[in-house]
């Protein structure tokens, strides 16, 4: 069981028990947050929001505040004497999923075979 889920902007495949890291979010470390923008989920069969699937929701555990690597910026201009470096260390979050909620009501059920015409047929004498 997985579901795609709207973070902070941002787009990501979430299961139970995964730790990830996503752009900061409010709350101190040991805190839980929920989202509730879900997107897609997989439970024995697929549902595909529209734009979100209602009565979903993705209940996480935030394990730290970090700092990314530092990334350099380097700008530069040949034969003209310019040259600028800047750098930027992106500010996340470490998170860890503990559970997707809301499939109670929904049991995974497998579609119907379909039949044709030949087998309808069949069947009737």
């Amino acid at each position: 069981m997985f579901a795609i889920v709207e973070i902070a902007g941002l787009q990501y495949k979430v299961e139970q028990d995964q730790k990830l890291f996503v752009n900061r979010l409010k709350g101190d470390k040991g805190g839980k947050v929920s989202f509730d923008k879900i997107l897609l989920t997989v439970n024995g069969a697929i549902t595909v929001g529209a734009p979100a699937v209602s009565g979903i929701t993705v209940e996480a555990e935030i394990l730290d505040h970090v700092k990314a690597d530092k990334v350099i910026v380097f700008k530069k201009k040949r034969r003209k004497g310019y040259e600028v470096k800047n750098g930027h260390r992106q500010s996340l979050t470490q998170i860890q999923i503990t559970g997707i909620t809301g499939f109670e009501g929904k049991k995974a059920e497998k579609p119907a075979k379909k039949t044709t015409k030949k087998a309808d047929a069949e069947s009737a004498e």
